[in-house]
C-alpha cells in the first residue's frame, strides 16, 4: 500500500510539472504575440513622447561609461560613436531590432545580441554575465557602453542593476533608486526584479575569487625550450664535471621570477642571458666547437639558441641521454 501510494504521489507531481511548463509556454506565446501587436504603437508613442518632452530623453548617462535608453535608430548610430560608445548591448528580439550588426560595425561599435520578450520575461543569468562582462570590457579600457531594450524602462535596467550591484557593490534597491534618479521612467517587471535580487544574493554567496596579477615576468631576452628540445643533448654541468671544470650551477627555470608565465606545461627550461652569464670562458673547453655566424646580428635569438645548443651538444665522452633523463627535473 505503501509503494502504491508513492507510485501515485510522484505521477501526481510529474502530471502538475507538465501542467506548469505548458501554462508557461501559452503564457509565453500569448505574451509573444501581444508584444509584436504593440511594438510599433508603443514605440511611436515613445517617439511622440521624445519630440514634446525635454526631459523624456532617448538615453541616459547611469554611469561614467554607461548609457541606458531604448531601441536606436540607424540615424542614432553616428551621435553614438559620437558619444564615445564602442559597445552596445541589444535585449530585443530580432522583429524590436531596428539596427542590424553590419551597420554598428561599419562603425566600429561591437554588437552584443540578447534576445529577451519583453513586459515580463527577464535576461538569463548566463546572459546577464555575459552582459556584464561586455560591459566591464569596455569600462576598465575607458569605453562606453549603450544598453538598450524598447523603451529602456525593464530588461535593460535588470542588466545596468546588475552591472551596479557587481561593480558598484550596490543593494539591489540602493541600485535601482540611484538609476530612477538618473532614469525616472524605469519600471521593472517582477520577474525582472527578482533576477537582480537572485543575482544579488548569488554574489554574496558565492563571490569571484580573482587570482593576483603576477609580480614579475621572464626578461625581454628569454629563450623558452622544452625536454624535446634538450633530447639528444647533455647537462652543460655534467659535461663541466666530467671534463674538470667547476660547475657554475647550470639552473634550469630555477629563478623563481620566472615562475609565474601562463603558457608554460611543465617540463619546460627559461634561459635567459643573464642564466648563460660565465659559461664558455674556458676557450679550450669548447675550442672543438665552432657556432654557424650567418643571420647572428640580425636574429639574436636564434644566436642565442645556436650558441646555447652548441655548449649542450652532446659528446663522445658523456654517457646516454636516456640514461641519464630520470635525473632531471624539471621546475
Amino acid at each position: 500500500m505503501m509503494i502504491i501510494t508513492v507510485q501515485v504521489e510522484e505521477e501526481e507531481s510529474f502530471v502538475d510539472r507538465e501542467m506548469m511548463v505548458m501554462v508557461s509556454r501559452k503564457k509565453r506565446a500569448l505574451v509573444g504575440a501581444g508584444a509584436r501587436i504593440l511594438f510599433y504603437p508603443t514605440l511611436l508613442y515613445n517617439v511622440f513622447r521624445n519630440k514634446i518632452q525635454p526631459d523624456f530623453r532617448w538615453w541616459d548617462q547611469v554611469d561614467q561609461f554607461l548609457l541606458l535608453g531604448a531601441v536606436p535608430f540607424p540615424k542614432d548610430v553616428p551621435r553614438l560613436q559620437q558619444l564615445g560608445v564602442v559597445g552596445v548591448i541589444t535585449l530585443n528580439e530580432p522583429y524590436e531590432t531596428l539596427v542590424p550588426s553590419s551597420l554598428y560595425q561599419e562603425h566600429g561599435i561591437d554588437h552584443l545580441v540578447i534576445p529577451t520578450r519583453d513586459y515580463i520575461f527577464a535576461p538569463s543569468l548566463v546572459d546577464i554575465c555575459q552582459a556584464l562582462d561586455f560591459i566591464h570590457r569596455n569600462t576598465t579600457c575607458g569605453r562606453t557602453t549603450y544598453v538598450h531594450c524598447k523603451a529602456g524602462r525593464g530588461r535593460s535596467t535588470t542588466i545596468v542593476l546588475c552591472y551596479l550591484v557587481e561593480y558598484k557593490n550596490m543593494t539591489p534597491a540602493a541600485a535601482l533608486e540611484y538609476v530612477r534618479s538618473r532614469r525616472p521612467r524605469v519600471q521593472l517587471a517582477p520577474s525582472q526584479w527578482r533576477a537582480v535580487q537572485e543575482y544579488s544574493r548569488r554574489k554574496l554567496e558565492y563571490p569571484a575569487i580573482q587570482s593576483p596579477p603576477p609580480t614579475t615576468s621572464p626578461a625581454a631576452d628569454a629563450v623558452l625550450l622544452t625536454e624535446s628540445d634538450l633530447e639528444g643533448y647533455c647537462c652543460v654541468e655534467d659535461t663541466k664535471e666530467r671534463r674538470g671544470i667547476p660547475s657554475r650551477g647550470v639552473v634550469r627555470a630555477a629563478s623563481a621570477r620566472l615562475s609565474p608565465v601562463s603558457s608554460l606545461i611543465g617540463d619546460e627550461v627559461l634561459i635567459t642571458d643573464a642564466d648563460l652569464e660565465g659559461y664558455c670562458s674556458d676557450e679550450e673547453m669548447y675550442k672543438d666547437l665552432t657556432v654557424s655566424s650567418y643571420g647572428i646580428s640580425s636574429r639574436p635569438v636564434i644566436a642565442r639558441l645556436s650558441y646555447l645548443f652548441t655548449s649542450l651538444k652532446l659528446s663522445s665522452s658523456c654517457p646516454p641521454v636516456a640514461g641519464r633523463f630520470a635525473e632531471i627535473r624539471a621546475c
